[in-house]
């Protein structure tokens, strides 16, 4: 299955347990594929270098940028394609949908209140982290 993990999801799931963290391991384990794009990769280096998270990054013994660098060793880099605005209250979402559509992904996978408000774009679905490990097979 094909999925782009926006980038709280992303964050999450690098820093700590939990259901974004197992989705990270099924692609570590090539049981999902991951797509991304640039921007979100920059976007995520720029997240996990906020001060707030840095105790946890020095407590998990890696640097950020060995943390981005393993992150998009796993993911497929595309060119988002160009989509119309969709997301008004945050159009910085629109990101995250315009690379999903040139991915062809099964899912997108947010904890964005905006994106989850949508429900799906363009028949892609967009869920939460436990919501995709159930349609994958996998206990939340």
């Amino acid at each position: 299955m094909r999925l782009l993990l926006d980038t709280n999801t992303a964050l999450s799931g690098l820093l700590w347990d939990g259901p974004p963290g197992r989705l990270i391991d099924l692609a570590i384990a090539q049981k999902v594929l991951l797509y991304s794009s640039t921007a979100l990769l920059s976007e995520l280096e720029g997240v996990i270098r906020r001060p707030k998270f840095a105790p946890k990054v020095q407590a998990l013994g890696v640097s950020v940028g060995d943390l981005v660098l393993g992150y998009s060793s796993l993911v497929t880099i595309v060119i988002p394609a160009p989509i119309s605005p969709t997301v008004l209250e945050d159009p910085d979402d629109d990101h995250v949908l315009a690379a999903a559509i040139e991915a062809k992904v099964d899912l997108i996978v947010s904890g964005d209140r905006h994106l989850l408000g949508l429900a799906g774009f363009q028949g892609c679905p967009i869920v939460d982290a436990g919501t995709a490990l159930s349609r994958l097979g996998f206990e939340a």
